[in-house]
């Protein structure tokens, strides 16, 4: 459906872009019209598509799942992270930070969306919130980390500790909740 979908978006544009250039002297404009609605169509088809692919029950609970999963490794890394602190050079932990949490935060992030399709846009507002103030708050620790601020550094990975647990603990309630 989606090759369906980009083969009309092609062909309304060329058709569009030669009903301009074959007559020097005016557009056809009937032809350039036909071609922008071949052209739309072909958009429609392939955001249904993806659409449809997208919030698929199955993509959906592998999405909560792959969110689950991701917030559990970020929290159990943060906390080791937190437990390591005075043992870590300080500007060794955006080293650590690079190490730990790019892969888990780029799956969260990836699959965030299905929050929304099955708990609702208040329940993805409220774990964005504290997900969103955790990832903040890891971002300023690895650069006081790189400008070698241990006060500053220790300081904010405990705040980011709690965010990433609150977040996790906000998806796992909403879960329970849907269970009962």
């Amino acid at each position: 459906m989606k090759k369906l979908g980009y083969l009309l978006i092609t062909i309304g544009f060329l058709a569009g872009s030669l009903a301009t250039i074959i007559n020097t002297e005016t557009v056809l404009w009937v032809y350039f019209v036909i071609s922008m609605g071949i052209g739309i169509a072909g958009i429609i088809i392939v955001r249904a598509g993806h659409k449809k692919v997208h919030t698929s029950e199955d993509a959906l609970n592998k999405n909560i799942s792959s969110v689950e999963i991701s917030l559990g490794n970020i929290v159990k890394n943060i906390s080791e992270l937190d437990s390591q602190k005075d043992s870590i050079n300080t500007y060794d932990v955006r080293l650590k930070i690079d190490e730990l949490f790019p892969n888990d935060l780029t799956n969260f992030v990836d699959s965030r969306k299905s929050i929304s399709h099955i708990y609702g846009l208040i329940a993805y507002g409220d774990i964005m919130s504290s997900f969103a103030a955790g990832e903040r708050y890891l971002n300023r620790v690895w650069s006081a980390s790189a400008d070698g601020y241990i006060d500053e550094v220790n300081t904010y990975i405990e705040k980011a500790k709690e965010q990433f647990v609150e977040s996790f603990e906000k998806v796992k309630n909403l879960k329970n909740q849907q269970i009962n």
